[in-house]
């Protein structure tokens, strides 16, 4: 390697590293600030957050690194072309793509690397932080009771909407919904004011409620009874509750019962679990549709018109069933009727739904599966990108060319999540909303190269305003000549 590669590789890869280092730091303290309500207020020590924080920032990734490419890369070219050292090279015979050699080469290496990243760190990271967040959230401390929240502890969820005092130990507006063990929500509480009393041996949490009403909603076995007695209501001045939290904090952080997310899965498993999906929803909508053209197709009619004994159309044959009234009434088959074309509808639109459901799991699952393959290329091109801008525009430090990557990150970024959003209902192939921001991304990075090589500016307007200019100077001219 030369000494101008071995110059320029190095100048970047201290920027590089100094960007990703803080842009990865600020994309962690907003995980932990958008995870806050689920890790405060549970005991939990510095090394479970910080093996959280671990766990789910390889999923940031993929967000982080094309902006520190991007940036750095503009850093470090508008930095040598404001140094005029640029000038110095082209003067020794060493163009713009000559310089780039190296980083390209390093940009193609880099994209391969995020490849098995991709495919192998971020599914095991999903896979931890997925499972250590589910877990954390059966960890519930004495009084981890929040404001305008509703708490779920045990077999209660409580919500109130003030607390005040030692502790904040007294508590203002209190509602209390109540699970039966057939998990159904058939008790509630609500009171004016309550207390909590606990001790720090005492497992149990003392709840007293002051001012308020108990409603019990009853279930009889015979549905007629169900309107005679629909609930109970109970008026209380004092009210205690004990609430257990001894089995709160046995949960077991590094149990895994999820392993089976898209998310979690690599480029063979996404691969084989799409083919089975597919084929599944295939079969699922074979089977509805021969279940619903049974019961609900002209098949009874076209046995009747090719019976050998049939005489007559089809259609009047139909018309004169429904005129006949030697053994049907009119109304009755106008009500069967319209009583099955609703039973029809209510089938179409549930199971709708639910193909819509597993639809957009099979393309949830193709996104991140072609995801895993745009990784290695968005970093190159970026990288072309920015080192473009910043030979054109001559301007290094934090300025200029930190507005032009973020509003050049954030044009990609949201390209790719709103074509995303579009593949995951069905309106465009994933494939190709996966694939639409680096396709856009490809052209500019030419253009932009191009323009760098050749030693013109980021946009030229010559052509708008060129006729402009010689109109202006034709009338000029054409009044100076009326005036002599």
């Amino acid at each position: 390697m030369k000494i101008i590669d071995r110059y320029i590789l190095s100048s970047y890869l201290t920027r590089l590293i100094s960007v990703f280092g803080i842009c990865m730091f600020i994309f962690i303290i907003q995980t932990f600030w958008l995870f806050i309500d689920e890790l405060a207020g549970k005991g939990l020590d510095i090394i479970i957050i910080g093996k959280f924080l671990i766990y789910y920032s390889p999923k940031l990734i993929p967000l982080v690194l094309p902006l520190s490419v991007l940036l750095a890369s503009l850093m470090t070219f508008g930095t040598l072309s404001e140094n005029y050292e640029f000038a110095a090279m082209k003067s020794t015979g060493i163009s713009l793509l000559r310089a780039l050699l190296s980083l390209v080469i390093f940009h193609i290496i880099l994209g391969i690397g995020t490849f098995y990243f991709s495919n192998h760190v971020i599914p095991y990271g999903e896979l931890k932080s997925y499972n250590l967040r589910r877990n954390l959230a059966k960890l519930e401390p004495t009084l981890a009771i929040r404001e305008g929240l509703f708490n779920e502890i045990g077999s209660y969820n409580i919500k109130v909407k003030n607390k005040y005092g030692d502790n904040d130990r007294f508590l203002e507006d209190v509602i209390i919904h109540e699970y039966t063990p057939n998990k159904k929500n058939n008790i509630v509480i609500k009171a004016e004011k309550g207390e909590m009393k606990n001790e720090p041996t005492d497992p149990n949490l003392k709840l007293i409620l002051y001012n308020g009403n108990r409603y019990e909603e009853f279930i009889p076995k015979n549905v007629k009874d169900r309107l005679r007695i629909p609930h109970a209501k109970v008026s209380f001045d004092v009210y205690e509750m004990n609430i257990d939290l001894s089995k709160f904090n046995n949960v077991n952080l590094n149990e895994e019962n999820i392993t089976t997310s898209y998310r979690m899965k690599k480029i063979d498993q996404l691969r084989i679990s799409i083919d089975t999906l597919e084929t599944s929803f295939k079969e699922k909508q074979n089977i509805f549709y021969n279940n619903f053209s049974k019961k609900n197709s002209f098949s009874f009619w076209l046995k009747k018109k090719n019976n050998s004994n049939y005489r007559g159309g089809f259609p009047e044959h139909v018309l004169n069933f429904i005129k006949t009234d030697e053994n049907w009434k009119k109304a009755t088959v106008y009500d069967k009727a319209i009583s099955k074309v609703r039973n029809s509808l209510s089938d179409l639109n549930a199971k709708r739904r639910q193909f819509f459901a597993f639809q957009k799991l099979i393309n949830l699952h193709k996104i991140t599966f072609q995801e895993k393959f745009t990784l290695i290329f968005v970093s190159l091109l970026l990288f072309l990108i920015g080192a473009s801008l910043g030979a054109i525009i001559r301007k290094g430090g934090l300025g200029l060319p930190l507005v032009l990557s973020v509003i050049i990150f954030l044009t990609y970024h949201y390209i790719g999540l709103f074509s995303k959003n579009a593949a995951e209902d069905n309106s465009i192939l994933p494939i190709i909303a996966t694939w639409i921001p680096t396709i856009l991304l490809a052209p500019f990075s030419y253009i932009l190269t191009k323009r760098a090589t050749s030693d013109k500016g980021f946009v030229s307007f010559y052509f708008l305003y060129s006729p402009l200019l010689k109109l202006i100077k034709k009338f000029y001219h054409y009044k100076r000549f009326n005036e002599k």
